[in-house]
């Protein structure tokens, strides 16, 4: 082994940005943070919306609900919940595909 000690080891190669790259990273990671947690959200609500719902239906079959017009309220803000999720789902997939079009 004493004739390949010219032979060096490789390192990883910096990114071309330098300390920019790393920042960029971070605010992409950042956004992409915000954009989950936007989604998780809605995603949430319209859970918490549908529970709700539901709940009411059970407590007005028994006999248990006082304001009838609760249930009415709670099935119109789960439509608006749903409505919501679908619009940023959709606009989510139309912006994914221009993304998908765009010549680099």
């Amino acid at each position: 082994m004493e004739g390949a000690s010219f032979i060096t080891l490789m390192s990883p190669w910096q990114s071309i940005g330098g300390a920019e790259g790393t920042q960029n990273a971070a605010v992409v990671n950042a956004e992409a943070s915000l954009f989950k947690d936007i989604f998780k959200n809605a995603v949430d609500q319209v859970r918490e919306t549908e529970a709700d719902v539901e709940h009411k239906q059970y407590l007005l079959s028994t006999g248990q609900l006082d304001d009838a017009h609760t249930l009415p309220i709670a099935e119109a803000k789960a439509a608006l919940s749903l409505d919501v999720l679908i619009s940023l789902r959709n606009k989510a997939v139309e912006s994914y595909n221009e993304l998908i079009k765009m010549n680099v």
